[in-house]
């Protein structure tokens, strides 16, 4: 079995928490014309891709996630790393929910704290967000009723976080290569099943299964095989980024490229998450997860309040301030204080940059 990269050069200075930023903020721009509707926002769907942005997400996870639990001394110390970054922030953003909105309700308080209340709280807090997305009375007049639409992913990198011991423990009895493969290509296939019986059949629910773990596993495989041959990757890594260009290119353009896409996307993100370094984004700490668990709330919450019927900029820069503010406070009041002394932010603050180790941190979040 190959040695595994942990000390490699690279993993010192890297992009990832900035490339966490960019696609926590590429979904917030385009979610912002999603939600509302407004014309002159269109153009943002049309620049960026929330799906991309996602995907991304995911194969940052596999990189960093599998290389967490790697370094890990134990089962517990990952487990304790993972509950630590992801929980207290998505708890913090249901509750706060859960609680404050009713005051945009349009049911009174009595009814407000019901059953479906509770069941909301229920499913929410245990990740379960399909189940029950919506609460009493709140937002049903805007486009969406979900309180918090991008909640879902959550649910995935949860399910990454519970799969990877097991894929580790098979990688360390078996030829590490073939398992990767194999798992890339049956969550590809399983996607693209689900994708043709949905158009065949117009029902959107095998299209929304389709998103779900299995189908974006191949770009959490993509990561991680890129984290295992990381050495094979830098001796190549520009042939692979010209490669990657022209599938990504071609993909969708010319022709569909569904089984090389995501290997394509992964090369990209590890490309210039690892090889053009543009600075410590670490050391002001990390804002992606906030964005991105905070900015549908606050969507939805400007588009109940009517103010912005005719005014989309001023909506579009109100909720980017807002999402801003929200962030920071998220990080500084709560996310922060969950962390270990080993954190690579806590490490950011206190080290030099040419000391630090790799983050460890999960795609929509870091450790």
């Amino acid at each position: 079995m190959d040695s595994l990269p942990l000390d490699h050069p690279r993993l010192k200075k890297n992009n990832f928490d900035l490339l966490r930023l960019l696609f926590a903020s590429m979904v917030c721009l385009v979610h912002a014309y999603d939600v509302s509707d407004f014309g002159q926002l269109a153009i943002l769907a049309g620049v960026l891709s929330s799906k991309v942005a996602v995907q991304g997400f995911f194969v940052v996870s596999g990189f960093l996630i599998v290389m967490s639990y790697e370094r890990s001394s134990s089962l517990k110390s990952y487990a304790s790393k993972r509950l630590r970054r992801i929980y207290p922030a998505y708890f913090t953003v249901v509750i706060l929910s859960a609680v404050f909105l009713v005051l945009v309700s349009q049911k009174p308080v009595q009814e407000y704290f019901s059953y479906a209340w509770l069941q909301y709280l229920a499913a929410n807090l245990t990740f379960l967000n399909f189940l029950h997305p919506s609460l009493p009375g709140v937002f049903e007049a805007n486009k969406y009723a979900a309180v918090n639409g991008a909640l879902w992913t959550l649910k995935v990198e949860a399910m990454f976080y519970i799969v990877v011991p097991v894929l580790v423990y098979f990688f360390r009895q078996f030829p590490r290569l073939p398992i990767l493969f194999l798992i890339y290509l049956l969550s590809i296939g399983y996607s693209e099943l689900l994708l043709t019986a949905s158009a065949r059949t117009g029902v959107e629910f095998y299209a929304r299964l389709a998103r779900q773990l299995p189908g974006q596993m191949c770009f959490f495989m993509a990561g991680a095989t890129l984290f295992y041959y990381l050495n094979f990757f830098e001796r190549h890594v520009k042939w692979f980024a010209v490669v990657a260009a022209v599938i990504l290119m071609v993909d969708g353009v010319v022709v569909p490229l569904p089984w090389l896409q995501p290997a394509a996307l992964a090369t990209l993100v590890v490309f210039f998450g690892l090889f053009l370094y543009a600075g410590n984004f670490g050391k002001y700490g990390d804002f992606s997860y906030g964005v991105y668990i905070l900015h549908f709330p606050i969507l939805q919450l400007l588009l109940n309040s009517g103010w912005f019927a005719e005014r989309p900029w001023l909506f579009l820069l109100t909720t980017i301030g807002l999402t801003a503010v929200g962030a920071f406070l998220m990080w500084n009041l709560v996310e922060k204080r969950f962390l270990l002394r080993s954190s690579h932010y806590v490490a950011a603050v206190e080290t030099p940059a040419d000391e630090l180790t790799v983050p460890q941190p999960a795609s929509l979040s870091a450790e």
